[in-house]
């Protein structure tokens, strides 16, 4: 059975022969590969080789093309700052929408053309077609209320959720529409799911959620979907709050970072498949390959071993043991990790 067709099966509750391990590697993956973290976020040919390396070398049911989250902040024209081995990151001492009269002026940049969204989406093809016969692969996307802190900054617009509501929906609105043209290209290349990465949201309350962050969520969720592709959800943090909520969008994959209470995400997603939650750091990186395996159980067994997928609760950190990351793979493909 194809890794595709065994993630269809779990999403529509089907038996299946194994469940799959779709850890994120990123800082591990260029590592592991010889690339410098600066050549892997930027240059679409270190990517692919790394993720292909990695997926081959550690039996991984899928690869992806998240690299850092300024990709499209970049192309809307915002600072960012490059590192040899760190992840690009906003400069967050100007930010784009410095002024909320500035969204006015802005041009919303083209997906297709824009220096690292185009990058991503070569990455995305080329994956695609050197592996999308076998292997699971998998886009990206910024979420609103991440996407608008890159532009706007994170701390102001906490506060601008109060002083100024009506310019975040029209921010909001601004970058999902931006995220659905580049979500659709990246289906058009080849990928089989999108995640959407919006941390930013596990810092605001249910309330803000609901009334702010939610409805765009949900409109990008259902655009990707339109288009033919799958959406994994990536919110990092403590999303217990939200959990009801988050499964009202109908994402196909929904990620739960190691501080989420599983059974209770089980409970509030009943039809949802979704993934992790090992803590990456004091579970996956300091600890040993048994406590790992055992970790993996625990979190099946939380969830009722149904429509669930071997995964940290983030990204695997460079300097994993190498044996801690073959744990994904040996987990699903033992009996203990069968799914159904």
């Amino acid at each position: 059975m194809k890794r595709l067709d065994i993630l269809k099966a779990l999403v529509k509750g089907e038996p299946v022969e194994r469940t799959l391990c779709m850890p994120i590697t990123m800082m591990f993956a260029a590592t592991y590969a010889g690339h410098s973290y600066r050549d892997y976020a930027t240059r679409a040919s270190a990517m692919v080789n790394s993720q292909l390396r990695v997926a081959e070398a550690f039996g991984l049911d899928h690869v992806a093309v998240l690299c850092d989250p300024a990709v499209e902040a970049s192309d809307w024209g915002a600072t960012v700052a490059y590192f040899d081995e760190q992840p690009p990151a906003i400069d967050e001492r100007t930010p784009l929408l410095e002024d909320p009269k500035d969204l006015l002026k802005l041009v919303s940049p083209d997906p297709a053309t824009g220096k690292r969204m185009s990058n991503r989406t070569e990455a995305v093809a080329e994956l695609y077609r050197r592996a999308g016969s076998d292997l699971v692969v998998e886009g990206w996307v910024e979420g609103p209320c991440a996407e608008s802190a890159d532009l706007r900054g994170i701390n102001t617009l906490m506060t601008d959720f109060y002083d100024d509501p009506e310019f975040v929906n029209d921010m909001f609105g601004r970058v999902v529409e931006v995220a659905i043209k580049f979500a659709r290209l990246q289906i058009e290349a080849g990928a089989h799911i999108i995640g959407i990465g919006d941390a930013a949201a596990s810092l605001v309350g249910p309330a803000i959620y609901e009334e702010f962050v939610w409805p765009w969520e949900k409109k990008l969720v259902d655009a990707i979907h339109q288009a033919g592709g799958m959406t994994r959800l990536h919110i990092c943090g403590n999303t217990n709050a939200i959990l009801e909520r988050v499964g009202r969008l109908g994402c196909t994959v929904v990620d739960l970072d190691f501080m989420v209470d599983m059974p209770k995400a089980r409970a509030a997603m009943p039809n949802q498949v979704v993934d992790g939650n090992l803590d990456p750091v004091r579970m996956v990186l300091y600890r040993s390959y048994g406590d790992v395996m055992e970790a993996l159980k625990k979190c099946q067994d939380e969830v009722g071993g149904t429509r669930y997928i071997a995964a940290a609760g983030c990204e695997i950190p460079r300097g994993t043991p190498p044996e801690n990351l073959k744990a994904f793979s040996d987990f699903v493909r033992q009996p203990l990790g069968h799914s159904n």
